[in-house]
């Protein structure tokens, strides 16, 4: 195990010394910023050198590859240019002005276009191709502008409900404030009447009690009067099936002794009424 820790230990320094030399290449004069030096930060960044590493490799393929390109190209255009010069005796240095001017034209299109020459076979495939794709631009362009335009008309929409939503929140925030208003002046009226009746409740027992202290018959105290007149509610309910029954009776011929027995009886009761309702009003101003 001690074996296999050194080892690893000694990758590690060598994988820093190579992170080490990869970052002073990339920075050159510049100051290589300060990181972390740790396992995991060194791995990354050697992971980091050796894509990177691989990638110039690559590139200097390429550019290799290109440099023989242009140098085949170069012979290729210097055997025409002679081939040229030997079958017409012609020179782009013999053209006029206009003429050198249409020539590095042609030479300007065909490397826009991408031809391997300046034949028409080789720029008519390539216009095609060039309008096939300005034209599928231009629908591309006007399904753009369409979405766009249905995006407008959302966004005008969207933004009118969002001043609907504003209104509608201040009108609901006024009418909140309206009704707290409400709300608080109910309760102070609240808290005043429940002093009241704390303060009339304080003060009809005072004056029971002072009644009581007085003598006051029970039976005329609040309590009992209501009592009484709920049943006096009752009694008169109940006598309303009475009096129309009384009422088929009155077209009969009375009998005037029972009459008269009957009216000396209501005097007498009527006679003790008011004899027991004078006896409480005088112990009521007592």
């Amino acid at each position: 195990m001690a074996e296999g820790a050194q080892l690893e230990k000694g990758d590690q320094l060598e994988k820093g010394t190579q992170v080490a030399a990869w970052l002073k290449k990339i920075y050159g004069d510049h100051p290589i910023p300060q990181y972390e030096v740790t396992p995991r930060t060194v791995e990354i960044l050697y992971h980091l050198s050796e894509r990177n590493k691989t990638r110039d490799r690559d590139v200097s393929l390429v550019i290799e590859d290109l440099k023989q390109k242009a140098n085949e190209y170069e012979s290729e255009a210097k055997h025409l240019q002679d081939l040229l010069m030997e079958s017409v005796d012609f020179s782009p240095a013999k053209l006029s002005s206009a003429g050198s001017r249409y020539l590095n034209a042609l030479v300007d299109i065909a490397m826009v276009l991408e031809t391997k020459d300046t034949s028409l076979t080789s720029l008519i495939p390539a216009v095609n191709d060039l309008t096939s794709d300005l034209f599928h631009t231009k629908s591309k362009n006007e399904e753009i502008n369409s979405e766009l335009t249905k995006l407008e008309k959302n966004l005008t929409g969207t933004l009118i409900l969002e001043k609907c939503l504003q209104e509608d929140l201040k009108k609901a925030e006024q009418h909140l404030c309206r009704e707290k208003a409400k709300i608080d002046h109910r309760r102070q009226n609240m808290d005043f009447l429940k002093a009241k009746s704390e303060e009339f409740r304080c003060g009809i027992k005072a004056a029971e009690e002072q009644l009581a202290a007085r003598g006051m018959d029970a039976s005329l105290s609040h309590q009992s009067l209501v009592t009484l007149s709920e049943k006096l509610e009752e009694l008169k309910r109940q006598t309303i099936p009475l009096k129309k029954k009384l009422e088929s009776y009155l077209d009969l011929m009375p009998n005037p002794s029972l009459a008269q027995v009957k009216i000396e009886e209501a005097k007498k009761e009527l006679e003790t009424i008011e004899a027991e309702l004078t006896q409480r009003v005088e112990m009521m101003e007592l």
